[in-house]
């Protein structure tokens, strides 16, 4: 064909303009976006789930999504819930858009978006949590499910037990039909299902840590037992606390984000951004029944342990092992740690050496492997996952990421060498100012009390390891005392990129 002839693509033409995400709009999305193939008015509410964030809407609300997408669990839809003033926020924008949430899958080889149904409602949110509470006792729910981070649960981090003089619990033991906190409000309708004879429900904790639902078990049933014992023998004896480990990169929803979804034809106010890697394991204890996350690729185990301490002393600890570092020397994402030529080299060693010889293979994958797998997840460039983010609250993630590992290496005589320099470069990062001199704002709810020891440790480092409630007697044990007090010195006098480089010849 003569070139004159050929047809011309219209340069001019614009891309349709982007469309505010409602159930009205749905049909008209651009193609190539997945969206509810389900009827969202007949679906009915079985879950309560408190802490609706990004983390929530990425993965368990993703795979009842899945099951309802195959035309399952129509009766499971969700409920979302907070108690924090903050959270209004969140529920102001998900009822504007009829609770539906675009979901971007940041792959290096491109994106993909599908837009979840699952939640049909938001819970108005009040000074003592009536509305929160009214809903959690109708016989329909069945699961109160919780994202409320790792240092939500009033665990004292000296001892591992419950926190019983937190103003806040001190607050709900006092107030019991007026709550402050989630559990407060999900005791209070306990109470009334048990009077109702609606029955229990079960109480599933989908937080990174170590036996979460033992540790939310323990949470629940020690408040009520301030209030009225006979509730608490109840609540123990009747609700169940299945244990879990949970599992996908998703980083913080921000003007980036927003536009990510315009481009692609959504007008989203809380759009999420994840990796496309996924992972649930869920110990099957479910007093009233559960949606069948089986089928739609969560794994059900009687042994969560083995998964639970893979996941949060390799990736979360590891995420510890190079945020830190990362604030110090300026570097904004963890995937700009893993490009840096002495972090991600420092990650490895601490990895391979220090942190895998005390973890056991699970079902298809060893703990060396394990390690490829993340060090591929954390170098992703599409995950803009920033070291602010990870390195927030420090003082629930060293004592429930690093310092179990730690012990594990003291006692059996292991290196802790490269664990000790970890813990310094938190000490470093907590004293407020990177190496470049700029400012590190406050990223810790101890912030105040972390910064005055990190200021104490620049000239006795073991002003640090005297924070005994996060510490415990490890200030006291020669060998990880000592490499700490050396380490914090050497980062301190020559720098951290001196720090790794001494570490890395070892």
């Amino acid at each position: 064909m003569d070139e004159l002839t050929m047809a011309k693509p219209d340069d001019t033409a614009k891309a349709p303009a982007p469309l505010p995400l409602s159930t009205a709009t749905l049909s008209r999305l651009p193609e190539g976006i997945e969206r509810p193939r389900y009827d969202r008015k007949a679906l009915t509410p079985g879950i309560v789930h408190i802490g609706l964030g990004n983390f929530h809407r990425a993965h368990q609300a993703w795979y009842l999504h899945r099951l309802m997408q195959e035309g399952l669990a129509q009766d499971w839809a969700i409920l979302g819930a907070g108690v924090r003033p903050y959270d209004s926020q969140m529920r102001e924008k998900l009822l504007a858009q009829d609770c539906l949430t675009t979901l971007i899958a940041l792959d290096p080889a491109g994106s993909s978006a599908e837009v979840t149904g699952g939640m049909i409602g938001y819970l108005p949110i009040e000074e003592g949590n009536a509305p929160l509470i009214a809903a959690m006792a109708y016989p329909a729910i069945r699961i109160v499910s919780l994202t409320v981070t790792e240092g939500g649960y009033f665990i004292d981090p000296a001892t591992g037990g419950f926190a019983a003089d937190h103003p806040d619990i001190r607050h709900d033991a006092e107030n019991p039909t007026r709550p402050r906190t989630a559990f407060g409000a999900m005791i209070a309708a306990l109470k009334l299902r048990r009077g109702s004879g609606a029955g229990p429900f079960t109480c599933q904790s989908c937080d990174n840590l170590q036996g979460n639902g033992e540790i939310l078990r323990q949470t629940i049933v020690s408040l009520a037992r301030l209030t009225d014992p006979d509730l608490a023998e109840w609540i123990e004896a009747n609700c169940s606390f299945p244990n879990s480990m949970v599992d996908c990169i998703v980083p913080a929803t921000g003007p980036g984000e927003i536009a990510l979804a315009r481009e692609m034809g959504v007008i989203d106010a809380a759009p999420v951004t994840h990796e496309t890697y996924r992972q649930w394991v869920i110990e099957d204890d479910f007093c009233a029944g559960r949606p069948d996350w089986g089928r739609v690729g969560a794994t059900f185990t009687e042994d969560v342990h083995a998964y639970e301490k893979m996941k949060i002393r390799q990736l979360n600890g590891g995420h510890q092992v190079l945020a830190n570092v990362g604030e110090i020397l300026g570097l904004q994402t963890i995937a700009d740690c893993m490009a840096h030529t002495a972090v991600q080299p420092f990650f490895l060693k601490v990895e391979r050496e220090e942190i895998a010889p005390h973890v056991a293979p699970v079902p298809g994958m060893t703990p060396d492997a394990y390690i490829d797998l993340i060090a591929r997840r954390f170098a992703n460039p599409r995950i803009v996952d920033t070291t602010r983010r990870v390195a927030f609250d420090g003082a629930s993630r060293h004592p429930g990421f690093i310092l179990p590992t730690v012990q594990d290496a003291l006692a059996s005589g292991a290196p802790v060498e490269g664990l000790a320099l970890v813990e310094a470069f938190w000490a470093r990062m907590c004293e407020g100012t990177r190496e470049d001199g700029s400012r590190i704002a406050a990223n810790d709810p101890h912030w105040d009390e972390l910064t005055a020891c990190a200021q104490a440790a620049r000239e006795r480092p073991m002003a640090w390891l005297e924070m005994r409630h996060f510490y415990g007697d490890l200030g006291s044990r020669p060998r990880f005392a000592e490499a700490f007090c050396r380490w914090l010195d050497l980062i301190w006098k020559e720098g951290a990129e001196a720090a790794i480089a001494i570490y890395l010849k070892g």
